[in-house]
């Protein structure tokens, strides 16, 4: 039986931080390792004693123990982190492990333990596309218990990439490469027992080399809660274009020279140009899980949709937490 992990660091309200542990926890995680990077009491009360479970506050004795200093930005600290979680599940003998963020969620199409058993052994990790979820806002035809996502378009599908973009979005797609306003590299699996592994956010390295080959896994995608609604783009805008995924140093996901914008040229632009009905038109048409956009998204094989029932596996997992 294969065995598998996740490892997260996390910055989230204990709620959340026991959803991603008991979501994962019921898709058959072997174990799960949680590096706090703030003070989260009640959830590590709830999660220290877990069989299952390695949740650490990593605070200023962690980072002096296990690295000297704390890195200053959380994209170094969850680099340590998952490298170190690589250490721990390979010495534990799991068979694989996982890098991912609070917001996002394994949905295999069978299993988890399936795909991982499915990939040949010459390939030491798997590449998980990403799913990126839409908001509900308003939107009264649906499911309540939903996930509405648009997912990747993978080279090869037999369509314009470029030209479904724009008919999906017609405003602000030719900037957004495959129309996604988070990653669309994906995230990764890798085999435990490579060896002294650098485990980053997207990729892992072997000394000093990128860990490959890659099998890339369609049939695991993961669903990613990047923009629930307006008031979380609102909410996490100033801080994901000073510190996070819209930083200034990160290259657009098309090239700039075939008209991409990087996503803080992109949201400086529009709250310079149209201040906030700029960033709500953006909304509306990237984010908003629209009766179009559904609609269009299921016509070209690019609507997903999963039943991730966050609060009863919670419930389920952790019933004395309130």
């Amino acid at each position: 039986m294969t065995q598998w992990g996740v490892v997260a660091t996390i910055k989230a309200r204990p709620v959340d931080v026991l959803n991603f542990v008991a979501y994962h926890l019921e898709q058959g995680a072997a174990h799960i390792f949680v590096y706090l990077d703030q003070r989260t009491p009640r959830a590590q009360e709830i999660l220290r004693h877990h069989p299952k479970v390695t949740i650490r506050h990593t605070d200023g004795a962690y980072w002096r123990t296990l690295h000297g200093r704390k890195p200053p930005k959380h994209q170094g600290r969850q680099t340590v982190n998952a490298t170190h979680a690589y250490r721990l599940a390979t010495e534990m003998g799991l068979d694989w492990i996982c890098h991912i963020d609070v917001d996002e969620f394994l949905c295999p199409d069978n299993s988890v333990e399936a795909a991982l058993e499915a990939t040949p052994h010459a390939h030491p990790g798997l590449r998980l596309r990403p799913a990126e979820a839409l908001a509900s806002d308003g939107q009264e035809d649906l499911d309540p218990s939903a996930t509405y996502c648009k997912a990747w378009m993978e080279n090869g599908a037999g369509y314009d990439r470029r030209a479904v973009e724009m008919d999906l979005y017609p405003k602000f797609g030719g900037y957004l490469r495959g129309g996604f306003v988070s990653h669309h590299v994906g995230k990764l699996f890798l085999r435990t027992g490579l060896g002294d592994v650098s485990f980053r956010i997207h990729r892992g390295f072997l000394e000093g080399e990128e860990i490959a080959p890659i099998k890339v896994s369609p049939e695991m995608p993961i669903c990613h809660r990047h923009i629930m609604s307006w008031r979380h783009l609102q909410r996490t805008l100033e801080f994901r274009m000073d510190k996070g995924s819209y930083r200034a140093e990160l290259k657009p996901s098309r090239k700039s020279d075939a008209g991409g914008m990087s996503l803080y040229e992109m949201f400086s632009f529009l709250q310079e140009t149209g201040g906030k009905q700029a960033l709500r038109d953006f909304f509306e048409e990237m984010c908003l899980a629209r009766e179009d956009l559904r609609h269009k998204l299921e016509a070209y094989g690019l609507l997903r949709t999963y039943h991730l029932d966050l609060e009863t596996k919670r419930k389920r997992q952790f019933p004395d937490f309130e």
